[in-house]
């Protein structure tokens, strides 16, 4: 075996996130959409039923998107999607975990709350999985796909309480982004960082469903370049420094991760250690609450980890000081 093998789906803001960063290392690799013609075969390799799943060169399975990506950096450094700078190689990967984990709630929300969403997205996951089987197959397992699917709306806190507070927040950071983007081809400057593929996957599946693409269209053009140019991309000039970025990338920082994220962050953290069946936080005036998510809370330690290692360098502290996101990161 001399490519890689990527097991994956279209409709995974993780799959198509690890695809990305494929094409920008130019990496020989081979996509593969998982269905039960390849079931077998993913199975062997897979710990965990999810995708994406990368198979190495050497034969070896490997899963979730950032420690993959992580571990092909580590092999393949150029072209380098890690800022020099440390401190902004921080902030990129603080901005890359918002995008997997608060970023999944806009995608999923108007995935599965709204009927022509649902619909729309049901209907491609039939057709990948059973598409072989004829139409009949496909109609029914669309109809099935939906129900599970709207069902699992709480898994990630979609709700009539905090539906308000999540559309807000999509649309919120699509302002800021509009912003930012209006000068450079990517959120760190002219190549694409760590920072790019996590709200890249999250905004790119919200750009095929009907809802949130309206929007995105509508108040968003200069992001729906970025989610196109992401697709594939490519190195167009160096990262920039915070000094330069800070004027519009700062607003991202202050009222999405300091303010939203990472207090839900803690607080869901809180209820997996108490043993907590839901939680509640309050967030932007209102009161969110949903059941613990447990993955996260392991990511929440890992960026914690992250800011151990980088927290000595040269100008973080007041940039997570100034932001609101130090006193979370900070804690024991």
């Amino acid at each position: 075996m001399t490519n890689y093998r990527l097991f994956g789906s279209e409709l995974s803001p993780y799959s198509v996130k690890v695809r990305s960063y494929f094409r920008f290392k130019d990496l020989p690799h081979e996509w593969i959409p998982r269905s039960p013609a390849v079931q077998a075969e993913f199975q062997k390799y897979a710990r965990l039923p999810l995708v994406p799943l990368v198979v190495t060169p050497e034969d070896e399975g490997v899963q979730d998107s950032t420690p993959i990506i992580e571990r092909l950096e580590a092999a393949k450094p150029e072209p380098s999607i890690v800022p020099a700078d440390p401190a902004l190689a921080f902030l990129s990967a603080l901005l890359e975990e918002y995008g997997d984990e608060w970023g999944n709630k806009w995608m999923f929300h108007y995935r599965w709350r709204y009927l022509a969403d649902c619909w729309s997205t049901a209907e491609r996951i039939a057709q990948q999985m059973m598409g072989a089987q004829g139409p009949l197959a496909v109609a029914q397992a669309r109809t099935a796909i939906a129900e599970r699917m709207t069902g699992r709306l709480g898994f990630v806190g979609s709700n009539d309480r905090t539906q308000p507070l999540i559309e807000a927040s999509f649309k919120r950071a699509l302002a800021i982004l509009e912003v930012h983007l209006q000068s450079r081809p990517y959120l760190l400057g002219g190549r694409p960082a760590l920072a790019d593929f996590g709200l890249w996957g999250q905004l790119y599946e919200a750009a095929t469903d009907p809802t949130p693409s309206a929007i995105m269209r509508t108040l968003a053009p200069k992001v729906m370049e970025w989610v196109q140019r992401m697709v594939s991309p490519a190195v167009e000039g160096p990262f920039e420094s915070w000094a330069t970025l800070a004027p519009t990338l700062m607003p991202l920082f202050e009222e999405e991760v300091s303010a939203l994220f990472l207090p839900w962050s803690v607080a869901n953290a809180a209820a997996i250690a108490a043993g907590d069946m839901s939680f509640e936080v309050a967030l932007a005036g209102t009161t969110w609450m949903q059941e613990p998510q447990k993955y996260h809370a392991r990511s929440l330690a890992e960026i914690r980890r992250k800011y151990v290692a980088a927290k000595d360098a040269p100008g973080l502290e007041a940039i997570l000081r100034d932001s609101g996101c130090l006193q979370w990161l900070a804690q024991a």
